[in-house]
């Protein structure tokens, strides 16, 4: 029997004024190299840092000439303050002047299909696909879904802070939340069941027990679009909450998640911001349109006639965003109260409109990254709904029990992780923000 030491400390985070003027030990692999008649440099990436390494061969005897990108070697060397004007370099106020070198493994390809060391990855999307596992490790590819996974964790973080509690709800569903042809169908035991659109109904379900969930995870799309904003499998950053005041909740809490998101990158991924050279959003006004509104706005200063239209096109969306920048210095506009009509049947009505429901879709920089509203709460209200709608009210008793048992005043949204990145990151297509994309091609 071997028994392992607990080490509550292990972690590759290292705090690097600690440690300066002192030996220091690095595993990691090579992200680019340049060797030179005195030695020369290795840029070493790690899982928190791409660090410089100066190779002198008055100090470190090993043959340079045998390293390669991507190897995986351990380091040994003395840390010392430096000036770095690399962006792709972080830290960039120290390097390490190394002793020992080690290989701990190398590609069997060489060279390499892609050249990731360059400042830019010039390949073009299918190929940036097809060698995903290589084209991923540019500084740049690393930087987004860096930015990627501080918007998935800290959407979580804020609203647990203000009294969410986290769902896992099922994914192999009885019925598509969202209705339409859009869904995945598969066999389960000789019975037909579909990958989950949304977590909707057990959001709704959960409402009734905790008040205020949230749940981050895939929702599937069975959307035969080959676009650049649209992706068969992406991750939805849902949550759903009893209302006070209405459906302007919504807006105000997702106003509040996305200001608290944006303070966090600024904090986080300073390093990847100043990579890809872009700028953060603020959201210091909440602009809130009606649906019909929008279509008068376009028409009037565009000249563009959606009017007719029961939904917003790809190029009204693009254009009120527009206005909304020079009229209102915003890059985000709330588009409310969308026709009955084109919404889910658990869509709440406008009391005052019943041809308008209390919904809203979130544009930012010229596309929809959220769909949100209120819902219908009580059970005598989705019977009139669903027997209007021709829908088999039995197919749908495990969700209806939440109803029949009370629920109060509620609502939510989905927001689109890859979409939001793609916006923030100013990524051509979405596919770019998602690690491994599916759409009507990839599979």
């Amino acid at each position: 029997m071997k028994e392992l030491k607990i080490n509550p400390e292990i972690s590759s985070y290292i705090d690097f004024s600690s440690y300066e003027g002192k030996e220091i030990e690095l595993t990691g692999m090579i992200q680019n190299l340049r060797i030179l008649a005195w030695g020369g440099f290795l840029i070493l990436r790690t899982a928190n840092y791409i660090i410089q390494t100066v190779c002198d061969k008055n100090n470190v005897s090993f043959p340079l000439e045998t390293l390669t990108v991507e190897q995986t070697v351990k380091i040994k060397g003395l840390l010392q303050k430096a000036t770095i004007k690399d962006k792709s370099i972080y830290p960039r106020d120290y390097e390490v002047q190394v002793r020992e070198i080690e290989i701990i493994s190398s590609p069997s390809v060489n060279p390499l299909p892609v050249d990731t060391t360059k400042k830019e990855l010039n390949a073009g999307l299918d190929t940036k696909l097809d060698l995903r596992p290589l084209t991923l490790r540019h500084a740049k590819q690393r930087a987004i879904f860096k930015i990627s996974s501080v918007i998935y964790n800290e959407f979580g973080n804020y609203l647990t802070k203000v009294g969410f509690t986290r769902i896992c709800s099922p994914k192999i569903v009885f019925s598509g939340a969202e209705g339409g042809a859009n869904i995945f169908k598969i066999d389960y035991f000789k019975r037909n069941a579909y990958l989950a659109q949304s977590p909707q109904f057990y959001k709704q379900m959960m409402v009734g027990v905790f008040g205020r969930v949230f749940e981050e995870a895939p929702v599937f799309r069975a959307e035969e679009h080959d676009t650049s904003r649209h992706l068969n499998e992406y991750i939805s950053l849902d949550f759903e909450m009893m209302l006070q005041n209405g459906f302007e909740d919504l807006i105000v809490m997702e106003t509040n998640v996305l200001r608290h998101i944006f303070d966090e990158l600024k904090k986080q991924c300073q390093n990847e911001i100043e990579l890809l050279e872009i700028e953060l959003p603020s959201l210091e006004k909440i602009v809130c349109l009606k649906f019909s509104e929008v279509h008068e706005i376009v028409f009037n200063n565009f000249k563009k006639d959606f009017r007719s239209e029961k939904d917003l096109a790809p190029e009204e969306e693009r254009l009120i965003c527009e206005y909304a920048k020079k009229e209102w210095g915003t890059e985000f506009v709330f588009i409310t109260h969308y026709p009955t009509e084109k919404r889910p049947f658990y869509a709440m009505s406008d009391s005052a409109n019943p041809a308008e429901t209390l919904s809203f879709d979130l544009l930012f920089r010229g596309i929809e990254i959220t769909t949100g509203g209120q819902r219908l709460n009580k059970y005598e209200d989705y019977i009139a709904k669903m027997t209007k709608l021709g829908m088999n009210v039995d197919s749908f008793n495990s969700y209806l029990q939440a109803f029949k048992f009370g629920m109060p005043p509620h609502g939510g949204l989905g927001l689109g992780l890859e979409r939001l990145t793609a916006q923030i990151c100013k990524l051509s297509n979405v596919k770019e923000a998602s690690l491994f994309p599916r759409d009507i091609n990839r599979l």
